[in-house]
């Protein structure tokens, strides 16, 4: 399919409605290994919102990845391999448990390229989410589709991830915690739960860990060095993967407005980066 033809999705609305019910948050504490016992009327915290909103494609529609089949809402890009490439977040407003909640999604973009491995199409989407008191969340996701890769040709050499965290947390991702969050977010993608799967037919050392949880566990950083500080914003790239056969470290530093951010593997190499802004002392 050519890039006029996937442009032509450009624009395209969806609209869902949901709860935000508190089942989800209190099993994303226990994955996480907090607490939390979240009650009615309680905020919905920044990343939460992903346990809302579930992608439902019936079983029938599923590809060999676990992924829902090309086509629908999303533009059918004959490309074998989705990932969420990063996005950015912005906090105008707060959803509470126990409210009704509507998102509306729009594509703002499809553009086609071709990289160092092969083809690749970008996609754009745009979430606004809004509760009872009106707008609370608007997400850019970047989406990015790319070729198989070759078996044969080395992996891309790593970057070092920076030095001078004032904030970190080691991370011990395992096939339960992937699992669960998987579950919790409803996401079939067998890479993050699936091991013969990910390391025979996608060639990873291991388990995927999922760019979400990822950018969950460096928002979660920013909350617990800054609890005196509500987050704005939020924008995180991808990297590099992660995996679940060893740990990873989350870290920060703060700024004058908010926080610098990224996960590093066991290595050193840097996976993402991120940048959160504050808007005002919460009490």
């Amino acid at each position: 399919m050519g890039e006029e033809s996937l442009q032509s999705w450009i624009g395209r609305e969806e609209v869902a409605d949901d709860i935000a019910a508190a089942a989800p948050l209190a099993g994303l504490a226990a994955t996480l290994d907090r607490a939390d016992a979240p009650a009615a009327g309680d905020m919905v915290p920044p990343g939460g919102h992903w346990l809302y909103f579930l992608p439902r494609a019936p079983q029938s529609g599923l590809g060999p990845d676990g992924h829902a089949l090309r086509g629908g809402f999303l533009p059918p890009v004959p490309l074998p391999r989705r990932m969420w490439a990063g996005g950015r977040l912005e906090f105008p407003g707060a959803l509470r448990l126990g409210e009704a909640i509507r998102r509306r999604s729009v594509i703002k973009d499809v553009t086609e390229k071709t990289g160092k491995s092969g083809a690749l199409a970008f996609v754009v989407l745009r979430h606004e989410i809004s509760g009872p008191d009106g707008l609370a969340v608007i997400e850019e996701q970047d989406l990015v589709y790319r070729q198989a890769p070759d078996p044969k040709a080395p992996p891309p050499p790593p970057r070092p991830a920076p030095d001078g965290g004032a904030w970190s947390r080691t991370i011990h991702p395992d096939a339960v915690m992937l699992f669960r969050y998987s579950a919790l977010t409803f996401n079939g993608h067998r890479i993050h739960y699936d091991r013969p799967y990910a390391t025979e037919a996608e060639g990873y050392p291991g388990l995927v860990v999922h760019g979400p949880l990822i950018a969950t566990l460096l928002m979660e950083l920013c909350q617990n060095e800054r609890p005196d500080a509500r987050l704005a914003g939020f924008g995180f790239r991808m990297v590099g993967p992660l995996f679940d056969t060893a740990p990873f470290t989350v870290h920060g530093r703060p700024t004058d407005d908010g926080a610098d951010l990224w996960a590093a593997n066991e290595d050193g190499a840097l996976a993402a980066q991120a940048t959160a802004t504050f808007d005002r002392v919460v009490c």
